[in-house]
């Protein structure tokens, strides 16, 4: 294998960034035009991806980074948003600039991602290549195929796009020159940016290895033990280094009930849609279907599954080239086992520690592996590209002409008459037109290879433009089918929520603490408008909040979204505001009544394109109950009749019930004869909002409160139930009380009570320490490993050099 300079190297990977950003701008820049400066898409990214990066920003800067106060009812920042941007660079190269340009950043970011993401594809794919510009179209391959445009949805994955290359190419340094310490720097890295793809980095990481070692790879066989063992120290090292986000990540995950879903019987075999097979399969000869607008296969339950895999221009060309191809090499072997894995749904899930919810979300290793074959069989004698190209053309066209044609026939069971209808597809015109681009990127492949033999450099000049100019026409395709799936961004996002709620101006701001609700609006709203509230779309909050949402009827998997069937809890949780948005959904007037949908609202103002309702029975937050009932006699009431108890008693543990004596707590007998009428419900409220706190801040590092009372008495919160939480009452420390199903509550004694409580987020301490610790180890590591100098490279044989 010849192999470039080092002078080489660098102007390739330089290519490779300007190249991929060059591509990437020329497929963003139109919509941040369109849009105004900013770029907008749909679903997630706009509700999630936009504010969390402005919320974040906003919160780091203000030094607000333990609880975060408008996520959800409350969350742990750290352990909420590590998942999404804590430990991405990206997002850290936004904190010098003010808030109001967050949004307009996002564009010009993904430019950058992908540039970077075609550059570190370009560093671990060269070590397999003559050619830099070799190096530099498989760079291309990698960072613009199907799964890195599908998710442009999921701004956060594109981390584990850009990095991942370099964790392997530092495992390849490691075991070709025995580099000390980059295994465990891209280790760290990798563990650091996103911990949730790294868990499949590192399953992907030891099939690599394992493949590679009993192909008889000459740089993995001859390792001696002491450098073997020197891998796994760098290993642990690495993952130690990440601990200061590690240790608080896995602090606020382990209470997420998603976690706890292994596969098991059948289904660990065999995918329960047998449409997800042709799914897998559709995936890697044509462009991406759109997230939740599942297209060839509109039954396939995978809708937010990230199946995407098509390699622009090339298609699966290169790697059914290299299948086909006689001589064995060790990428075959790895890239044979990773399609039968994608199969078998136990060993996908492996990806993500065994967990049964369907993904695919490890496809971006497997298309990094697509393009080394696509450019290893351009180096290659032995390969036939003529056959492997008929080969890819037949099953594009199967897929396709059997998806696009096949007949259903229905009868109407009124009529008796039959139907018949061709097509399989959901949306006919988006399905044609993927076809149509699927069968010319192969026509246009055929075209550059009639460059193949007498003008290689010619041929991979155009091989590249062809990939760029196939990227650019299904990227631009793609984005904008999604942009019409959107809320409408000139006259809904742009003027009402990336405004961050200028135009609205209420009585209690600055003046009292309280939450809002949006009804039927957009996602996340309220944190555009950095406003505390009940509605988020969120997957990783408190385990207390996913606790107490069920026992009132309300499903909380990724969002919290309480319907108007369950009015109290607005009262409860302190909402005094319910927004309208003009422009999107249904009214909260409701037409056969002429009323509100909830019993005690009335209209306030319309502001920032939204009609404001106002709470009549609003509590404020902090007050108190002069009943109680356990926690097995609030499941055994009735569902629906759950959340107005809460405001007749408090809930306590079983366990707890003597604490609820002690705060001058009677036993509420009989509470399942309870009236539970909406006079009733006006009733509770006007009594519990007389026990409330006077004064009620947040800050920081947690909240103050202000009480009078006539006797010892609990005062609830309704703020999520955490370890980090520690509180005083008049500057003595206080025992936390869970209460009402995930809650929390304090003692105060009769008098003026000052009540204070301070959140510090679990793991953190701990983290920082065990990172300071590791890195110190790793410095010591290398000075003592590295006899030839710090960073340089050992010199060892040379393996064979090979015809690639």
């Amino acid at each position: 294998m010849e192999r470039l300079g080092i002078p080489d190297k660098r102007r390739y990977v330089l290519r490779a960034l300007l190249l991929g950003m060059a591509t990437a701008a020329v497929i963003f820049i139109p919509f941040m035009i369109y849009d105004r400066g900013y770029f907008l898409f749909y679903g997630d990214f706009n509700v999630q991806q936009v504010p969390f990066y402005q919320m974040c920003h906003d919160a780091i800067r203000s030094g607000s980074w333990r609880w975060s106060w408008t996520t959800d009812l409350g969350a742990n920042f750290v352990g909420s948003y590590s998942f999404y941007l804590l430990g991405s660079p990206f997002f850290w190269l936004t904190l010098p600039f003010p808030s109001a340009a967050v949004p307009y950043l996002m564009g010009p970011l993904y430019i950058l991602k992908f540039g970077c993401a075609c550059m570190t594809g370009c560093i671990y794919l060269q070590r397999y290549c003559r050619s830099g510009n070799l190096a530099v179209l498989g760079g291309m391959l990698y960072a613009f195929s199907g799964f890195s445009v599908y998710n442009v949805f999921f701004n956060h994955f594109h981390e584990a796009i850009v990095f991942f290359p370099l964790f392997l190419w530092a495992m390849d340094e490691y075991m070709y020159h025995r580099r000390r310490g980059v295994f465990a720097l891209c280790t760290f890295l990798c563990c650091f940016v996103n911990y949730y793809f790294f868990v499949g980095q590192v399953v992907f990481m030891i099939i690599y290895w394992l493949v590679r070692f009993f192909s008889n790879d000459p740089a993995y066989t001859k390792i001696s033990k002491k450098d073997f063992g020197l891998l796994w120290v760098e290993a642990v090292l690495g993952v130690a280094c990440s601990c200061v986000l590690l240790l608080p990540t896995l602090c606020a995950i382990t209470q997420n009930n998603r976690i706890n879903n292994p596969s098991n019987g059948w289904n660990a075999l065999l995918y329960d849609s047998n449409q997800r097979y042709l799914h897998i399969l559709s995936c890697f000869f044509f462009p991406p279907d759109l997230p939740a607008r599942a297209n060839f296969t509109p039954d396939s339950n995978s809708q937010w599954a990230s199946l995407g895999a098509w390699l622009p221009l090339f298609s699966m060309s290169g790697v059914i080239a290299a299948l086909q191809a006689k001589n064995k090499r060790w990428y075959k072997t790895l890239i044979t086992i990773l399609f039968v894995m994608a199969l078998v749904p136990v060993l996908n899930s492996a990806f993500q520690l065994f967990n049964a919810s369907y993904y695919a979300r490890w496809y971006y290793m497997l298309t990094l592996m697509m393009s080394l074959c696509t450019i290893t069989s351009l180096q290659r004698e032995d390969v036939d590209w003529g056959r492997a190209i008929k080969w890819t053309l037949a099953i594009t066209l199967i897929i396709g002409l059997s998806i696009g044609l096949m007949p259903t026939i229905s009868t109407n069971s009124t009529t008796n008459t039959k139907t018949t209808t061709y097509g399989l597809e959901k949306y006919p015109t988006r399905f044609w037109a993927y076809v149509a681009i699927a069968l010319v990127s192969l026509l246009l492949l055929v075209i550059v290879f009639k460059y193949y033999k007498n003008h290689k450099r010619l041929f991979l000049r155009m091989a590249t433009g062809g990939v760029a100019i196939i990227t650019v026409v299904y990227s631009l395709f793609y984005i904008t089918t999604g942009k019409t799936q959107s809320d409408d961004t000139h006259n809904e996002i742009i003027p009402y929520a990336l405004n961050g709620g200028k135009d609205i101006s209420l009585p209690s701001d600055g003046k009292q603490f309280c939450r809002i609700d949006v009804y039927d609006g957009m996602d996340n709203l309220p944190m555009y408008w950095k406003r505390p509230t009940i509605q988020a779309f969120h997957s990783i909050v408190p385990g207390s909040i996913m606790e107490f949402y069920p026992t009132v009827g309300v499903t909380r998997d990724v969002g919290s979204r309480p319907g108007v069937e369950v009015y109290a809890i607005r009262s409860l949780l302190s909402c005094r505001w319910l927004f309208d948005p003009m422009n999107h959904g249904q009214d909260f007037i409701d037409p056969n009544t002429s009323g509100t949908r909830m019993p005690g609202w009335k209209y306030y103002a319309t502001q920032n394109g939204s009609k404001i309702y106002e709470n009549q029975y609003f509590i404020p937050m902090g007050f108190s109950y002069d009943k109680y009932i356990t926690r097995t006699e609030y499941n055994t009431l009735p569902e629906a009749n759950r959340s107005l108890a809460l405001l007749k008693a408090i809930v306590v543990e079983d366990t707890a019930v003597q604490k609820a004596k002690e705060g001058g707590l009677t036993h509420y007998d009989k509470i399942d004869s309870a009236s539970f009428a909406e006079e009733a419900y006006f009733a509770d409220c006007k009594a519990r909002a007389e026990t409330a706190c006077s004064s009620f801040t947040t800050d920081s590092k947690g909240f103050s409160a202000e009480a009078t009372s006539s006797k010892d008495r609990l005062v609830f919160f309704s703020v999520p139930y955490e370890k980090g939480w520690s509180a005083t009452v008049n500057g003595s420390a206080a025992e936390i009380v869970k209460v009402n199903v995930g809650f929390m509550a304090v003692k105060i004694p009769s008098g003026k009570a000052e009540i204070r409580f301070e959140y510090r987020t679990p793991g953190l301490k701990p983290g920082i320490a065990v990172t300071a610790v590791s890195f110190l180890l790793l410095g010591g590591y290398v000075y003592a490993t590295d006899t030839t100098g710090r960073w340089r490279k050992k010199k060892l044989p040379e393996p064979p050099k090979t015809s690639e």
